[in-house]
């Protein structure tokens, strides 16, 4: 039986990220933005009270590309997200499983920020984070890890927001993970990014020594296939080999313009470098346009969603339309990652494979990333995006006595080779032998009282 709890304080905090070189994706290229942080005090049924955290980057025009938002009014529509989830959450006054809080609130979230004209990706942010902290301080009061249990299913998640799901179907997902030791990194090669020479991608102080690449897309087939032979060349370089995945975070505006870039790709001799090594293609066209466009015959390749991703039933959605794959994300929500994965395993036969992904758009060095490195080691994702540390300096602006402290309680994450402390990759791997720790991956919590309070959203009404 999972234990039950309830709400006793939520709150938020936030703290400006620098980045180190420009990130640019789809039409958006991020400099800076802020980190969030969420601190939740629990009282749990029988056990005492406990406090728990989570942190996830404050993205723009991600979870909401609409071309009359300003990055900081989608920066806002995060902020107004987390203060409806907030509301929402505390007003529960019974005690109840982590996952029964999440499970009653999220519709109601969902309906609130529509009425706010907030889409509903946005909308899961807020649920996302507070479920993450509420984990963490559960974890805690029992005295376990989150990999033991989430194995005994200790945030109690049953099939009540799954159509095709049962309770003892999830369970048995659960019971059976085995965490992985290593997660592989998928280096980024964003749009601005440099591609030739020193500094470029086959450059191993740029990347970590990944085997695995994720390949920024800009929707103009023509422009995307010249980049990608010129990827492919330097890539060849290298003295192992590799695999690569797609990202176009919508830009395809539709089917036409991505079946030409498919066909360049398997008749182009220039591109076979990257088409023999292409492991998926992550949503290219708009959210919109893929919930209504069968895939058709280029269903061949592996396609997956991530923005379209916005609903327990999307996976059920895109199914029939020639999908195979969704990502996970800890910023959409963690138990939406485990149903997800649940689907991938039942649905896997010797005629047809169903997978889940490592997406990290929003991690940073710290909570972040530990948090979002377990939950993929724990479904059992071989390898994972990492943009965290190669986009920022590190700890960033994060105070240094709260960079030491993570570095000693996670000596196998962290590493300083004389330039301050960072994620330390080996041999293009992240060890996740320090996540088997009580709470949510994490031995420590940030210094709150180096943290502002999460500015109040103000452009959305500007």
């Amino acid at each position: 039986m999972a234990p039950r709890l309830k709400l006793r304080d939520i709150a938020f905090f936030e703290r400006p990220v620098q980045f180190a070189r420009p990130f640019r994706f789809g039409a958006i290229t991020i400099n800076a933005t802020p980190q969030l942080f969420v601190r939740v005090e629990i009282e749990v049924e029988g056990r005492g009270s406990a406090v728990g955290a989570s942190a996830e980057l404050l993205v723009p025009k991600w979870f909401d590309k609409r071309p009359e938002l300003s990055p900081e009014q989608t920066v806002d529509e995060l902020r107004r997200s987390l203060e409806i989830a907030r509301g929402l959450y505390l007003a529960q006054a019974e005690f109840r499983t982590a996952f029964g809080l999440h499970a009653l609130c999220i519709g109601a979230q969902v309906k609130a920020c529509a009425e706010e004209n907030i889409p509903p990706l946005a909308a899961s942010y807020g649920p996302a984070e507070i479920d993450k902290a509420i984990l963490d301080a559960l974890l805690r009061a029992v005295g376990t890890s989150f990999f033991d249990g989430m194995a005994n299913n200790i945030a109690g998640i049953d099939g009540r927001m799954s159509i095709d799901l049962t309770g003892a179907d999830i369970a048995g997902f659960l019971k059976e993970r085995t965490p992985l030791p290593c997660v592989a990194i998928r280096h980024t090669v964003g749009l601005d990014d440099k591609i030739e020479g020193e500094g470029g991608v086959a450059d191993a102080r740029e990347n970590a020594g990944a085997r695995y690449f994720k390949l920024k897309l800009s929707g103009d087939p023509e422009a995307d296939a010249s980049r990608l032979v010129c990827i492919g060349k330097e890539l060849g370089t290298l003295k192992h080999d590799y695999k690569v995945s797609l990202d176009a975070n919508e830009q395809y505006a539709d089917f036409a313009a991505l079946r030409t870039l498919m066909n360049r790709l398997d008749a182009d001799a220039a591109l076979r470098p990257i088409a023999a090594r292409l492991l998926y293609i992550e949503q290219p066209m708009p959210r919109d346009v893929t919930w209504q466009t069968a895939l058709g015959l280029l269903a061949e390749r592996a396609f997956i969603i991530d923005e379209a991703d916005d609903s327990y039933d999307a996976f059920l959605k895109m199914r029939p339309l020639g999908y195979r794959g969704i990502s996970s994300k800890s910023c959409k929500g963690l138990y939406k990652s485990i149903i997800n994965a649940t689907r991938a395993a039942k649905w896997t036969s010797g005629a047809e494979t169903f997978f889940v992904t490592g997406e990290d758009l929003t991690c940073q060095a710290g909570l972040a990333v530990q948090q979002d490195l377990a939950l993929g080691a724990f479904i059992g994702i071989a390898h994972a995006e990492r943009n965290g540390h190669h986009y920022v300096d590190g700890f960033g602006d994060t105070p240094t006595s709260e960079a030491q402290a993570f570095a000693a309680a996670h000596p196998d994450l962290y590493a300083d080779a004389g330039q301050g402390i960072r994620l330390s990759i080996h041999d293009g791997d992240l060890l996740t032998g320090s996540l088997n720790t009580v709470g949510f991956a994490t031995s420590v919590h940030p210094d709150w009282s180096a943290l502002r309070p999460l500015q109040q959203p103000t452009s959305l009404w500007e």
